[in-house]
């Protein structure tokens, strides 16, 4: 089985990126051939600047090879390092309906929230859907909002094998249906877009101060406090252990604590939980020829797959001799 995932750099992890994106995809690289890809090509549609894209690219191969992926297990690689994906979405894009990708939610979505309208945002859907056909992907990872991508994917793949015969490989998605949505400082979802994070990889002493950020109710120190209404809560329960939870819970409806220990807490629990990785990426931001050797041997790995595929659906379409 073959998984195929990409990943967008858009800054440094933070929790939101961890347990929404990255601990389910570290546990896939056990199931499965897993792709793993960063999509610096998809970022170009909201990244301008190059010497940003170029250290969101550098921190998200950090922090992912710091959290536990396994360049053995796994072909991580850059999307830009494997052009043959450009060529795909060019010739996935002379048979695919303008009517398709004008019913794609994202592009609608963020063209309302502001974006300017340009090719490479609308025409996004056929992009992402090269990026998953090239490698003959048996199975996409994806949250119930990106359901639609592989969906689209999967009608493109279906027009080029009813035009030249099967040549495409239909992937099938796999909803991660118990990815963790994670709330931010505000309680909305933790987002950059909402400046409400809380970085997995902050020095010490800022990450105590953001986590002493988190909005509270004025409920006073003596009185009771409800964990299931609480953000401090919520936070806690994806890095401590049960027993731990379990007594923080007490604490909460016992009253005497007030919110100040209980971030503390939290924070105690942030650090701790992401001690190993932490330390795991000072080595390797200390070790920059391994990292750019992983993502190379990663692109070798891909490249590989892909000019297969591209020649099958070349030849299919009458391109070469």
């Amino acid at each position: 089985m073959r998984i195929l995932s990409g990943l967008q750099p858009s800054g440094r992890l933070h929790l939101g990126n961890y347990f929404g994106m990255m601990q389910p995809a570290l546990q896939l690289q056990h199931e499965g051939e897993a792709f793993y890809f960063i999509a610096d090509y998809h970022s170009l549609t909201s990244v301008r600047d190059p010497l940003l894209l170029r250290q969101h690219c550098q921190d998200l191969a950090l922090d992912f090879l710091a959290c536990g992926l396994d360049p053995e297990k796994a072909v991580f690689f850059r999307q830009s390092d494997v052009p043959e994906v450009c060529e795909l979405s060019w010739l996935l894009s002379t048979v695919t309906p303008m009517g398709l990708l004008e019913r794609c939610h994202s592009y609608k979505d963020k063209t309302a929230r502001g974006m300017e309208a340009f090719h490479g945002l609308f025409a996004y859907p056929v992009l992402m859907a090269a990026d998953i056909l090239l490698y003959d992907s048996d199975v996409v990872p994806v949250g119930k909002d990106q359901k639609q991508h592989v969906e689209v994917t999967r009608d493109i793949a279906k027009s080029v094998n009813h035009l030249y015969g099967e040549i495409l490989k239909i992937p099938e998605p796999r909803i991660q249906e118990s990815t963790a949505v994670v709330p931010g400082l505000d309680g909305q979802k933790m987002s950059k877009s909402y400046n409400n994070i809380i970085p997995l990889f902050a020095p010490e002493k800022a990450l105590r101060k953001i986590i002493m950020q988190i909005q509270t109710d004025s409920t006073p120190v003596e009185d009771p406090k409800d964990p299931d209404s609480s953000l401090i809560m919520t936070l806690y329960k994806l890095v401590a252990d049960p027993e731990a939870v379990a007594k923080m819970e007490h604490d909460f409806r016992a009253g005497g604590t007030g919110y100040g220990d209980f971030k503390q807490r939290l924070f105690e629990a942030i650090w701790l939980k992401f001690e190993a990785p932490r330390q795991r990426r000072a080595e390797l931001v200390a070790d920059p020829a391994y990292v750019a050797q992983v993502l190379a041997g990663g692109a070798g790995r891909a490249r590989s797959v892909a000019r297969v595929t591209l020649e099958r659906v070349r030849k299919a379409m009458g391109l070469g001799a």
